[in-house]
């Protein structure tokens, strides 16, 4: 017998739902919201490397798999900043160019 963590009454040892109080006993603690891939890959699309310590903090993934995407992330951070630094360049020297056509 162990107690009803809702209304402490007695209930037995395998009960799914308390039968005094009705609630349903979860025999798996609820996962925090942001320990949820959904919202790790939502955090990533956002905010892109900032998001690494949601991954390094969330024990569902092994050190080996927290590693590799830490990796894929640096490595995709760096190529996506040198094709927008290079982009922005570009614009910067066709307004340059048109400006100095309008003069």
């Amino acid at each position: 017998m162990k107690k009803c963590p809702y209304c402490a009454e007695d209930i037995q040892d395998d009960a799914i739902k308390c039968k005094h109080c009705g609630e349903f006993l979860d025999k798996k603690q609820k996962e925090k919201w942001y320990f949820k891939t959904y919202w790790l890959v939502i955090a990533f699309l956002c905010i892109g490397p900032l998001a690494l310590p949601l991954l390094w903090l969330n024990h569902r993934f092994s050190k080996r798999t927290k590693i590799i995407v830490t990796v894929i992330v640096v490595i995709l951070s760096y190529y996506l900043t040198t094709v927008m630094i290079k982009s922005l360049r570009t614009i910067a020297n066709y307004y340059q160019q048109v400006f100095e056509l309008m003069k």
